[in-house]
């Protein structure tokens, strides 16, 4: 299947406001664009692209004083597949983890092991190793917390998540990253686009996504505590060890986010059939 999937952000500066984006689709996905996600900027100004200590593609620019639209708008190839199970992966042993997921068992900035790995051993040490101790986690996870964008805050953390019981995607995953670390398995946030298809109108308002992967038996596995669920049409965008590193913009100086629209729709013959 083809997916269009794109964004555009309009900010309002009061002055020349450097900022750095993270908006790009991921390297893994390139072979499967037929149509860039170019980024598109109006007023034109100039900005560049580097790869970060992830892999990820990010880009420098200086937004000018006034408004400025930021966009991108692509086509994506897809296989039309549910997320990839495997309820018999086997966690690995510490010594026997490569040293590049090694970073994946430690804390960081949103996920505080050491707060929360009594609880983590609490809850989940009785349940079996591997796949199913993650699913268990997941399981956790999306009972414990409400879901409402009006439980938002830049400022949250895994710790203060388990108390509140309430927040938004990333929230859901930065808990179940932490719980997953507290049990030695190595855990990673990813951002993305993900959509509705292949589920019932009526069709929820597109946002980015965050969900996570866990290292199990030799590879990362797909995990989403917030829907809890295999989804059709995830397309990542970036990974790292929580939202502080994966944040879709980061700007340094004064601004106001006018508009932010996402959208993630299943092409069939050029035309949208999941759009909200």
């Amino acid at each position: 299947m083809q997916i269009r999937v794109g964004y555009e952000l309009v900010y309002s500066c009061p002055q020349p406001t450097p900022m750095l984006l993270m908006l790009g689709i991921h390297y893994s996905r390139v072979s499967d664009l037929v149509r860039p996600d170019h980024l598109v900027v109006q007023p034109t100004v100039p900005f560049s692209a580097y790869r970060d200590p992830f892999g990820n593609w990010c880009t420098r620019i200086v937004l000018p004083a006034g408004r400025t639209r930021l966009t991108a708008d692509a086509i994506v190839n897809d296989t039309g597949n549910i997320d990839l199970a495997n309820p018999s992966a086997q966690q690995l042993t510490l010594q026997s983890l490569p040293e590049d997921t090694l970073t994946f068992l430690l804390g960081s900035r949103y996920c505080e092991t050491d707060l929360l790995s009594e609880t983590a051993w609490r809850l989940f040490g009785n349940a079996p190793l591997g796949y199913a101790r993650v699913q268990a986690i997941c399981n956790f996870v999306h009972d414990h917390i409400t879901f409402g964008y009006q439980h938002a805050s830049p400022t949250k953390s895994a710790f203060q998540v388990f108390h509140e019981r309430r927040g938004v995607c990333r929230d859901y995953a930065h808990l179940a990253v932490a719980f997953c670390r507290c049990l030695n398995i190595p855990a990673r946030y990813c951002t993305g686009y993900l959509g509705d298809i292949g589920l019932p109108p009526p069709y929820a308002e597109m946002d980015f996504a965050g969900w996570f992967e866990a290292y199990l038996d030799g590879g990362w596995y797909v995990f989403d505590p917030r829907n809890n669920a295999p989804r059709i049409g995830r397309i990542l965008i970036a990974r790292g060890r929580d939202a502080a590193d994966v944040a879709i913009t980061t700007s340094f100086g004064p601004n106001t986010l006018e508009s932010f629209k996402v959208w993630t729709d299943e092409l069939r013959n050029g035309v949208a059939v999941n759009a909200a």
